[in-house]
């Protein structure tokens, strides 16, 4: 064949617009392809004749990074296999020029290694085509970051979380329902959920929900859901359309919220004296007012219907604080201030004490009726309410705590409620709320 031939040959494999490199059995560039080139920021003096492996380090600062070992894995299995090989992505590292900075630039490649053979069957050299896919599985990344970021959060708030699709078919519970129920994830997700529902409350429900869901409508309903006592508890469900950017619905957020003791509070006044009917009704009001609503994460924690905030670092520093918590305290500035320097009302009672305790060895701290002064205008003029609140630790990657989740909801009316029927003459033991049904 002339040379101008074997020229023009060359000259074509150089400006194929894919990225493609030949390999020699001992790893020796024998030809690249100027794409292939430019996607791993060589120039042809540096790369051809060059051996691959060398070519292309592990990254010194990464222990991830393993170019050298998968690449002569990948190269060998073809040699040894004599035939085209594709690879699963793999992440391989590009060092950058000097020129460029420097460094190690992370990328992730989909490859494939195609054998070429000579007359006896023997491999001469293979072709390795690879593409670029590092934008696509960084997204991915991205995605599952914000899928593990959705199930902490929804694990930490105290209700039952679950997303659904617009046929009412569960596609997601948080960690809440599975420890209520004690049953798996399996056997909630789709219609299983139904099975924890009880039958009295269950025809109620799907009525609604074959009026909201074809209409993308929000609806409410409160039922009895069975925990892995066997008991059933009265919660209130709310499920809601999530919209998208488009306008349209393609799933549903719901949260059981569980309202068993104020239930039982309220049947027990309306049983007791029909005069108390108005407050009971007042008492329910005041609960369903508390649910807001929610279409994404943010909502579910920025207008739950109860206070709620987030402290970071041993110091106690606000990082998040929802509308409910900063109604307790109007006039003040909270965000990225400490404990102590925003409430020093609360630390003077011993409050302060209790959040490093739970800092320091990661359990729970559950309050029921506990009095407090808060000064909700400033901290020099205080007034007395009642709170029931959980602190819990909040835990990052490493199970190092970083934080503490505070949720809570005032009960001041409540406490006083009982204190007024005491007076009245009411035994304690017929007001008290069952806590075992």
């Amino acid at each position: 064949m002339p040379d101008n031939i074997n020229l023009d040959l060359n000259e074509l494999f150089v400006h194929i617009p894919e990225a493609l490199v030949a390999i020699a059995p001992d790893y020796t560039v024998l030809a690249a392809t100027n794409n292939y080139l430019s996607l791993v920021l060589r120039s042809r003096e540096a790369l051809i004749g060059k051996n691959l492996l060398e070519a292309f380090p592990d990254s010194p600062n990464n222990a991830d990074s393993k170019n050298r070992s998968l690449l002569r894995q990948s190269i060998d299995k073809t040699f040894q296999e004599k035939k085209v090989i594709y690879f699963d992505v793999l992440r391989y590292d590009i060092a950058r020029p000097q020129a460029e900075g420097g460094g190690f630039e992370t990328r992730y490649w989909e490859a494939s290694h195609t054998p070429v053979l000579n007359q006896d069957g023997e491999v001469k050299y293979i072709i390795r085509r690879t593409t670029n896919v590092t934008e696509r599985e960084l997204a991915k990344l991205a995605h599952q970051e914000t899928e593990n970021k959705f199930k902490f959060m929804t694990d930490t708030v105290p209700q039952l979380i679950h997303t659904a699709d617009t046929h009412g078919n569960v596609t997601y519970v948080n960690q809440r329902w599975l420890d209520y129920t004690g049953l798996s994830e399996a056997d909630l997700l789709g219609s299983g959920w139904r099975n924890t529902f009880h039958p009295d409350d269950l025809i109620a429900v799907e009525k609604k929900m074959h009026g909201a869901l074809p209409a993308n409508q929000e609806f409410q309903s409160e039922v009895r859901i069975r925990n892995k006592a066997g008991y059933y508890r009265w919660h209130v469900v709310k499920s809601l359309p999530l919209v998208n950017l488009q306008g349209n619905v393609h799933m549903r957020v719901g949260s059981n919220t569980d309202i068993h003791d104020t239930k039982l509070m309220v049947q027990e006044l309306l049983a007791s004296n029909e005069q108390m009917a108005a407050l009971s009704d007042q008492v329910q009001l005041a609960f369903q007012k508390a649910e807001t609503e929610r279409t994404t994460l943010e909502r579910l924690i920025m207008q739950a219907p109860a206070f709620f905030c987030i402290l970071k670092s041993p110091a106690h520093r606000y990082e998040m604080v929802n509308p409910q918590y900063q109604k307790l305290f109007p006039n003040r500035d909270l965000l990225h201030k400490t404990v102590a320097e925003a409430l020093p009302e609360v630390v003077e009672q011993g409050f302060l004490q209790i959040l490093d305790k739970v800092y320091q060895t990661g359990q729970d701290y559950v309050a029921q009726k506990v009095p407090i002064k808060i000064g909700r205008n400033n901290a020099h003029e205080l007034e007395q309410i009642y709170i029931n609140f959980t602190y819990q630790a909040i835990y990052n990657e490493n199970e190092e705590i970083t934080g503490i989740l505070v949720f809570g909801y005032e009960v001041t009316q409540e406490v006083l409620f009982r204190q007024k029927l005491q007076e009245l003459g009411y035994p304690l033991n017929e007001i008290n709320l069952s806590h075992n049904a």
